[in-house]
């Protein structure tokens, strides 16, 4: 998460990329032809994209902004059985947990669609949205105050 939150702070989305699912572990989940163009042309295109869009979010105070948390209702992990989502592996993932933090006094919230566990740690996987409702960058759920994370199906 402070990587995710340096990228936010910074406006420099590869500040974020270290605490995005990495390459390998996607290539060995995903049964797919061209994963590894699919990887760096779409999850990580994306993936910069919001996290430029939630830097923008931050407003012109942004690299004075503190990360407070990251809310993670456990209770919405669930198991992603291998096939599901043309995966050739199964694994962990929770959606929709929330990023806390404060900027200009006021506390703000917004999601992270998909975190998928792999090997024992959690990395982010769609910040934005699963299913994009465009092009460019989006921004899951600002709210002024911390939200709710809730529960959203897989693919």
């Amino acid at each position: 998460m402070a990587a995710l939150w340096s990228g936010v702070s910074s406006g420099v989305a590869q500040n974020a990329v270290p605490g995005f699912f990495p390459e390998p572990a996607y290539l060995q989940l995903k049964d797919i032809s061209g994963a590894a163009s699919d990887y760096t042309e779409r999850l990580i295109a994306e993936y910069e994209e919001d996290v430029a869009s939630a830097h923008q979010l931050l407003g012109p105070d942004a690299a004075s902004a503190q990360l407070v948390g990251v809310d993670v209702d456990a209770a919405y992990a669930h198991w992603v059985a291998p096939g599901a989502c043309y995966n050739g592996v199964g694994y962990f993932e929770v959606p929709n947990s929330r990023v806390l933090y404060m900027v200009d006094g006021q506390e703000r919230s917004f999601g992270i669609a998909s975190m998928i566990s792999w090997r024992g740690e959690w990395y982010i996987v769609h910040l934005g949205a699963v299913l994009r409702p465009g092009d460019g960058g989006t921004v899951d759920d600002p709210q002024s105050g911390p939200g709710v994370p809730s529960y959203s199906s897989t693919c």
